[in-house]
């Protein structure tokens, strides 16, 4: 009696295909640029998002595919701004506007983050950057899950390595418990000087909350006078380390 594989032969279904096991701590994701994309194991993913430089950095995050939401976007919003800023603000995630133009806090909400920024006599691209922790929108605007805002963190961690702020500023309770690695509200959080790997972090509500609640516009306006508070004395210490003038 022929055997299993002889048969198969003789009918003409050979050669037989076997589908390898994937191994499970594997992500499908881009490779940096000049090199093929592949399958990248989460270190080595995290190694080349921490070597990326600016030039590389908006391509890189437009051909992630280390979350689902690679399939849902229009377009990634990697962040806009000056990449030597003292101020970095960071948001949740683009919402609608953002995911159709590629540029954060472009709606409403953005509206109220530049009347915020003119209010500490500032504007939109001068010593100001703007990012989210995520940089795809969630379907429906949703908040992000936990494996979401993983997959983003290397590169939110990236961004602050290059721009080297002198202050942060967290706009919301997701991008706030985020950076600082915390689960709590944004009450608890407000009202003090966090850290961020020795960066200060002031804490305030997220503008698109804002616009829903206006009577903590007001403790938003706290919020704002201290970190500018902060960010003056914090200025005042680099002047102080600065090495002394020739005589």
């Amino acid at each position: 009696m022929a055997d299993h594989y002889a048969v198969l032969q003789e009918l003409g279904l050979t050669p037989l295909w076997r589908l390898r096991a994937r191994s499970p701590d594997v992500l499908t994701v881009p490779a940096a640029r000049g090199q093929p994309a592949g399958e990248v194991a989460p270190a080595e993913r995290m190694a080349r998002i921490a070597a990326l430089s600016w030039a590389d950095f908006a391509t890189d995050v437009s051909a992630c595919t280390a979350c689902a939401l690679c399939k849902t976007r229009q377009r990634a919003v990697p962040g806009v701004g000056d990449p030597r800023a003292q101020w970095l603000f960071v948001g949740e995630a683009p919402g609608a506007e953002e995911d159709a133009k590629g540029e954060p806090f472009v709606g409403q909400a953005g509206r109220l983050l530049d009347n915020m920024l003119t209010s500490l006599g500032m504007k939109r691209g001068e010593n100001v950057y703007i990012a989210n922790v995520l940089k795809c929108r969630p379907p429906g605007n949703r908040a992000p899950t936990p494996p979401e805002s993983e997959a983003c963190r290397p590169y939110l961690d990236r961004q602050i390595a290059l721009i080297e702020p002198t202050l942060i500023v967290a706009l919301g309770k997701s991008a706030a418990t985020t950076l600082l690695n915390v689960e709590a509200s944004i009450a608890s959080l407000r009202g003090r000087v966090h850290r961020y790997r020795g960066v200060p972090l002031i804490v305030t509500y997220h503008p698109a909350y804002l616009l829903r609640s206006l009577p903590d516009k007001a403790k938003a306006w706290e919020d704002l006078c201290l970190a500018r508070a902060t960010m003056r004395t914090a200025q005042v210490a680099d002047l102080q380390r600065l090495p002394a003038a020739p005589k």
